[in-house]
């Protein structure tokens, strides 16, 4: 993104990794509100259940990952490259299911998910300050290091994938 063009446009992958995470979000809440009727028949109580209180847990900690993910998501796409954050979006989306259904089990199945998940956040992030790092390089000395940093991220994204 240069200074002087206008923002740039959110691709569809961007938008898909948005309606992926409102289908997860349902999900979770879904699986929450089927556990605690089957724990006590009565609706939200907490009954004290441990089933009940991992995927009440788990719950809350997906919810409050995602202001953090979106955050990160758009950054990285509007300031670096669409592509690439697109493809981590998705795969953080993957991971959050892992910790998810992970976090149903033993708590120690819910751990390689939560580093994973952390490894794209720090990703993503890298991404945007690569992209703000950039603008700050076109406004004070002209030089435009765009292709290399699209360069770069296309060629690391797929590393993503190793666990």
């Amino acid at each position: 993104l240069s200074p002087q063009s206008p923002a740039s446009t959110i691709s569809p992958n961007c938008i898909s990794d948005r309606i992926l995470c409102v289908f997860l979000t349902a999900f979770f809440a879904s699986k929450l509100e089927h556990e605690s009727k089957h724990c006590n028949g009565k609706g939200f109580q907490r009954p004290g259940s441990s089933a009940f209180d991992r995927v009440y847990t788990a719950n809350q900690n997906c919810g409050h990952a995602y202001p953090t993910f979106l955050a990160v998501l758009w950054c990285a796409g509007l300031l670096c490259s669409q592509a690439p954050a697109a493809f981590a979006g998705l795969m953080y989306l993957f991971v959050r299911q892992k910790y998810f259904v992970g976090y149903l089990g033993e708590r120690t199945q819910s751990t390689p998910g939560y580093l994973f998940g952390k490894r794209i956040i720090l990703f993503l992030f890298l991404m945007s300050v690569a992209g703000i790092l950039n603008y700050y390089l076109i406004f004070f000395f002209g030089s435009d290091f765009e292709m290399h940093i699209k360069t770069i991220t296309s060629a690391i994204s797929p590393l993503l994938l190793i666990p």
